[in-house]
């Protein structure tokens, strides 16, 4: 008996020193007694102990020594990206109006031309002689027109032939105007400035009406068609700033405005077609590259905290403020979490600081010993994509 009841001493001993080892090096271990019912019985103060930090165990006092960070107020991100495709200003597929012998390819490959710059001519000849032709019955219409008018009021020309000469130098204006045209379409010209591609043609070649010639394009600016959710449609308009990345230049970030919005909402897909527009001012953006377009729109006005400070309980988020020298529990709705910073929703204020290191010791009303705030403002984050 006396045997059984030695070990029972012994076991009882073991167990209390290391019940004292765990509540002295363990901050959190009276939290648990207490959370269980056993500190009341132990006679431990969890607060004094908390607070401690571990070295008071069974009856130490003082204040939790915490490492806190600044309450900010920050703005929230919404990023919309999408991918587009890129297509010149304005492209134009050049054809021959007419058939007929090449006679002159009046621009060098690939070159630039201005509005109304001759590319092509066809031989013209009959055309030529035609316009001369017209160009003579002109002059003979119009000499004999201004005879009559010298000759008004003596009585020697009726009313009749001088309505006849009149009709006459009017048809003689259009079929100078119609033998100019007929010329005209002999010559394949820029319709407006840009460049010339590949001209697959030469002197001396026989081309029939309608056959293709070149492809003229302006590329001073590059145009991007994307699409964005339906959730944003109302918040897009014509002269909004965008971000662009080429995919084939992941580094190279160009800026560009809206330049219109469809006006349906895609049925299938739900979502809205866009149309951008992005300077090409050193000609190194092409038809048909794939951009990476970013959208960027204000969000609201929250408070934001180091991640460091969130905590999770049963009841939902919250962090740890210091106010008056003790610790106070807050309850906050997260809205947006980053690498640097959450942004949060509750009884916070720009200014509050909140503790960040040091959490496991506190209770509700736990007195506090600050250490250096770990910054004054939090680092802007990267942007979260919608």
């Amino acid at each position: 008996m006396m045997r059984h009841a030695s070990q029972l001493l012994l076991s009882l001993a073991a167990v209390a020193v290391a019940l004292f080892v765990w509540i002295t090096y363990v901050p959190s271990a009276a939290a648990f007694l207490d959370r269980i019912g056993v500190a009341e019985m132990l006679g431990i103060e969890v607060a004094a102990a908390e607070s401690s930090g571990g070295r008071g165990g069974f009856g130490g006092r003082g204040p939790a020594r915490v490492v806190t960070a600044e309450v900010v107020e920050a703005e929230t991100n919404d990023v919309v990206e999408a991918i587009g495709d890129g297509r010149a200003l304005r492209t134009a597929l050049l054809r021959a109006e007419v058939s007929g012998e090449v006679t002159e390819v009046a621009t060098e490959l690939g070159g630039t031309v201005a509005e109304g710059d001759v590319l092509l001519r066809l031989d013209a000849a009959a055309q030529r002689i035609a316009l001369e032709r017209a160009q003579l019955m002109l002059e003979d219409a119009s000499d004999e027109a201004q005879r009559l008018t010298r000759l008004q009021g003596t009585g020697a020309v009726t009313e009749v032939r001088e309505r006849e000469a009149q009709l006459a130098l009017r048809t003689a204006e259009l079929a100078l105007r119609e033998a100019q045209y007929e010329l005209d379409r002999r010559s394949v010209r820029a319709p407006f400035a840009g460049r010339v591609g590949l001209i697959d043609v030469e002197i001396g070649d026989l081309l029939s009406a309608q056959e293709e010639v070149a492809t003229l394009v302006d590329r001073s600016e590059i145009l991007v068609e994307f699409r964005v959710p339906a959730r944003v449609v109302g918040r897009v308009s014509p002269g909004m700033t965008l971000e662009a990345r080429p995919l084939g230049l992941p580094d190279e970030v160009l800026s560009g405005t809206i330049r219109a919005v469809d006006s349906l909402v895609d049925r299938t897909s739900r979502t809205l077609r866009v149309q951008g527009r992005l300077p090409n001012d050193n000609d190194a953006l092409r038809s048909g590259m794939a951009f990476v377009v970013t959208l960027r729109f204000p969000g609201e006005t929250l408070v934001a905290v180091d991640p460091l400070a969130v905590q999770w309980a049963s009841e939902g988020s919250y962090v740890w403020a210091v106010r008056d020298g003790k610790a106070e529990r807050v309850f906050v709705t997260i809205r947006q979490r980053d690498a640097d910073r959450v942004l949060v929703e509750g009884e916070l204020a720009p200014g509050e600081t909140v503790v960040i290191e040091g959490v496991q010791t506190l209770r509700p009303g736990a007195e506090v010993e600050l250490a250096p705030e770990k910054s004054a403002a939090l680092p802007s984050p990267a942007p979260r994509h919608l």
